[in-house]
């Protein structure tokens, strides 16, 4: 059954003629400032920055304004179907919660992993939860409901322990493993650098490692006696440059759907295809990783072509539901946001997430309406989108 989620305009209108006004930001602009209030200038720094002088991150943002959705008059787009099929799963929304490394930090209590995961129960909008997570995946998947969840995997040098991962995610009821390709080694990050700030080597959102037999095993002591041992340990294992030589053993370590993360050039994107992947993942990292670079969505139209039929998921630079429109009309399949909800939670923990998941469906959904597009499948119809 499809949703009104532009109904939610009506909750806050209501609202005001009692007097209440919203309690969080309609606007990203605003979300952000007030976020940056309320983080720790070492958490703001690194969830807010990018790589090098961040042009990338900027294009990616400014990506969004080189379309424009061409209006359809007289359709009757009274209903609108936002739902999407996606690994066998029937979701009521094309939207989901990127993978955020320091999530857990960005929460009041330093569980936003936790919170995110009751987000995602609440609105129905699944969350790829990170490897690294202030609290171990099981108890992250505990708290989803009937939500879906997909785990990111950054794999690490030590293949046993790559595969105790995805084990623990396949019997925590994870639905998808999402592999990050492209942060086997940190990027040039000027914020985090000036302020010397490396969350994970502080001991931070470590807790799916220090909680696996596979990587206790490792260590001369628990990592509860010795937490600087365990840090170090990680700092030699973290990072895995993958080939494609590497893919067939990826493919082998699970049954559940496989989706490689990074992917922005064509060619990869068939060789990922032909190499038994369930799907692929459009993005740079949100222009966290390198800088310089193309925008995601200047890369997405050549991805969904090759990709062939297969799923392809996106993100970097979404900041509103008309920037997720744009990205489901040039031909993904659903589209993850990162920093908005980061800093919904950071302001009102689980609610400010939903807060700002259902502003954003909120907004595509009544520009679908307005504009003409009841359905995804007319926003994908040729002449729909064009360059302004």
């Amino acid at each position: 059954m499809t949703q009104r989620f532009g109904d939610y305009q009506n909750e806050i209108y209501l609202a005001g003629l009692f007097g209440t006004q919203p309690k969080l930001s309609l606007t990203f602009a605003e979300l952000e400032d007030r976020a940056r209030a309320a983080l720790p200038p070492s958490v703001w720094s690194y969830v807010a920055g990018g790589a090098g002088d961040e042009h990338t991150q900027r294009a990616n943002t400014e990506a969004f304004r080189n379309w424009g959705l061409v209006p359809r008059m007289m359709v009757g787009a009274a209903q609108r179907d936002l739902t999407v099929d996606l690994f066998g799963l029937r979701l009521p929304t094309p939207l989901l919660m990127a993978p955020v490394g320091v999530i857990g930090l960005c929460a009041q209590d330093g569980h936003g992993d936790l919170a995110t995961a009751r987000a995602a129960a609440r609105t129905g909008v699944p969350m790829i939860a990170s490897t690294l997570s202030e609290d171990p995946l099981e108890t992250v998947a505990a708290e989803l409901g009937d939500t879906p969840g997909f785990f990111q995997l950054y794999t690490p040098t030590d293949r046993a322990l790559a595969e105790s991962l995805v084990r623990r995610a396949e019997t925590a009821g994870f639905k998808a493993v999402v592999v990050t390709l492209d942060t086997w080694v940190t990027g040039w990050r000027p914020r985090d650098l000036a302020t010397g700030n490396f969350p994970q080597l502080r001991g931070h959102a470590l807790a799916n490692y220090t909680s696996d037999p596979v990587f206790r095993a490792r260590l001369a002591k628990p990592p509860e006696e010795d937490p600087q041992a365990a840090v170090l340990e990680w700092t030699g294992i973290f990072g895995n440059p993958l080939t494609w030589d590497d893919l067939p053993w990826l493919r082998s370590l699970t049954t559940l759907p496989l989706v490689l993360k990074g992917l922005c050039h064509p060619e990869d994107v068939r060789r990922a295809r032909d190499g038994g992947v369930d799907g692929v993942y459009c993005s740079n990292h949100g222009g966290r990783q390198a800088n310089g670079g193309l925008p995601a969505l200047d890369a997405l139209p050549d991805v969904v072509a090759a990709a062939d039929g297969l799923p392809v998921l996106f993100d970097s630079g979404v900041r509103t539901g008309a920037d997720a429109v744009k990205a489901l009309a040039l031909g993904a399949t659903a589209v993850a946001v990162g920093r908005p909800y980061a800093y919904g939670l950071a302001l009102d923990g689980a609610d400010g997430i939903v807060h700002v998941l259902r502003s954003l469906l909120a907004e595509a959904d009544l520009l679908m309406a307005v504009d003409g597009y009841p359905t995804l499948a007319d926003l994908r119809a040729e002449g729909a989108l064009r360059r302004v």
